[in-house]
């Protein structure tokens, strides 16, 4: 049995003959066997089933040897390496090597689905042990930019892709992060105009008053869900561009149809741009961009005073303002911190958003933290998707932006908590999933939590940041 792949044939051998009389169910080429004894496939060389055992044999103890390395963290790093391993495929089509989020969702979206902070936070963590997968899938995902300068939403095969939104900006950061590893300067220039064009992309389009918000230009999207020309309400794509789906800070909200946004501004993504900006600015010196560099910090400063004019001194903490009305939101979730991140605020500001709000049993506290919304809001008991579960990159997102502040004592809970909810459910059933339950921990326990997806292992990741390997 052979393949052939552009010119390239791969012939594919077993240790037994082939059945010739099967019941197929199939006219496709295929190639079957009895599984009544022990076989082995293999390419190249002749081998027996012996040399087969003793090879793998050989890789499964290089790989235990590799696990047992970080000696208290090894469980944790074996079912970070695992997700990542199992969900990393071949996309013959495209002649590339990439990680989708899970099996499953890939096999739903006709082969492979590329989502954009889904991605970026998977080449993070594969540069802890595979700086090729790191690199590929950083790369690739910033290569599916569009004709407008945006990274999609989503892209899957035969081109399908979000042509009417983005997703939320964490690629220039976690570019930077990937090359403070390797320093291998080649990567930088090979995504930086890519990141650029983004990062400009947000500022003229995602503007309003000052302010960013989410939001669905009049496109339609590669699966057909708006109809070309037509006058709609996007709402829901603009909540798709957020990340946070069916999010209940984004409930009874205004979509205004001629800005082509949904009228919030939004505490997590002026956070994560100005982090965005700073991530970029610095690329643009190490790359000798001296402009660019000035001009990134001249929009992360502007927005940056923008955010400044969220902050709520009653409550200690910033807060999402409506800007069809210019009221407050007090609805609060894990992105209420991120301004953590683009170090938006100052020490007490930081000490009393963790005191009186993360350390908060009404609100965020708890066995297992951080709910997607706060325990009080009347959604947290929906619990579904981003309506109270707890969701991986947001633990990561909150852990990387105490970072830049001297709370260790939250830090430190959060590292302990997140661990914690991952091991429980990896020592059940071996499931790193999507997302969990706030109250119990499980992950299982609804049929909207894949049970093997691969940012559920960032829950983990960051012990290994904290313990210095990614130093």
């Amino acid at each position: 049995m052979y393949g052939i792949f552009h010119g390239d044939t791969i012939r594919v051998h077993a240790t037994a003959s082939d059945l010739k009389d099967a019941y197929a169910v199939t006219t496709a080429p295929h190639l079957t066997f009895s599984l009544e004894g022990e076989l082995g496939l293999y390419t190249g060389k002749t081998r027996t089933l012996a040399a087969i055992k003793s090879l793998m044999e050989r890789r499964r103890a290089e790989l235990q040897q590799q696990i047992d390395r970080y000696g208290e963290l090894a469980a944790p790093y074996k079912a970070m390496q695992t997700i990542l391993a199992w969900n990393t495929l071949y996309d013959a089509p495209n002649h590339r090597v990439i990680t989708p989020v899970s099996r499953n969702w890939s096999n739903g979206w006709g082969g492979f689905v590329l989502f954009d902070w889904d991605t970026y936070f998977a080449s993070y963590m594969l540069s802890l042990f595979d700086k090729n997968l790191a690199y590929a899938n950083a790369i690739e995902i910033t290569k599916a930019i569009t004709p407008q300068g945006f990274i999609p939403n989503y892209q899957a095969p035969f081109g399908n892709t979000s042509w009417d939104r983005s997703q939320p900006p964490v690629g220039s950061s976690v570019i930077l992060w990937i090359y403070n590893k390797y320093k291998e300067k080649w990567f930088l220039e090979e995504v930086y105009e890519e990141l650029l064009s983004w990062n400009r992309w947000w500022a003229k389009n995602r503007d309003m008053d000052g302010y960013l918000c989410w939001g669905s230009d009049p496109l339609p999207d590669s699966l057909k869900k708006t109809e070309e020309g037509a006058d709609i309400n996007n709402l829901e794509a603009a909540k798709l561009e957020s990340g946070l789906d069916n999010s209940p800070m984004y409930d009874s909200l205004n979509f205004n149809p001629r800005t082509h946004l949904m009228e919030l501004a939004d505490v997590g993504l002026m956070s994560l741009y100005i982090m965005d900006c700073h991530s970029l600015a610095t690329i643009s010196t190490i790359l000798g961009k001296k402009d660019e560099a000035k001009e990134l910090g001249k929009r992360a400063s502007y927005y940056n005073r923008q955010l400044a004019g969220l902050w709520d001194e009653k409550t200690g903490i910033f807060l999402n303002k409506r800007l069809d009305n210019g009221q407050i939101s007090h609805r609060l979730s894990p992105t209420n911190f991120y301004p953590l991140l683009a170090k938006a605020c100052s020490e007490k500001q930081a000490e009393r958003m963790l005191k009186e709000h993360y350390f908060n049993p009404d609100e965020f506290y708890g066995e297992f933290v951080i709910p997607s919304i706060s325990r009080k809001d009347p959604a947290f008991a929906d619990n579904d998707y981003w309506r109270g579960r707890i969701w991986g990159p947001m633990n990561f997102l909150v852990y990387m932006g105490m970072r830049n502040y001297p709370v260790q004592a939250a830090r430190l809970d959060l590292i302990a908590k997140s661990k914690a909810l991952l091991l429980k459910n990896w020592k059940k059933d071996g499931g790193v999933y999507e997302n969990y339950n706030s109250v119990s921990g499980e992950g299982g326990d609804v049929n909207s939590a894949d049970g093997f997806y691969h940012w559920g292992a960032l829950l983990t990741f960051i012990e290994l940041i904290e313990k210095g390997y990614m130093d």
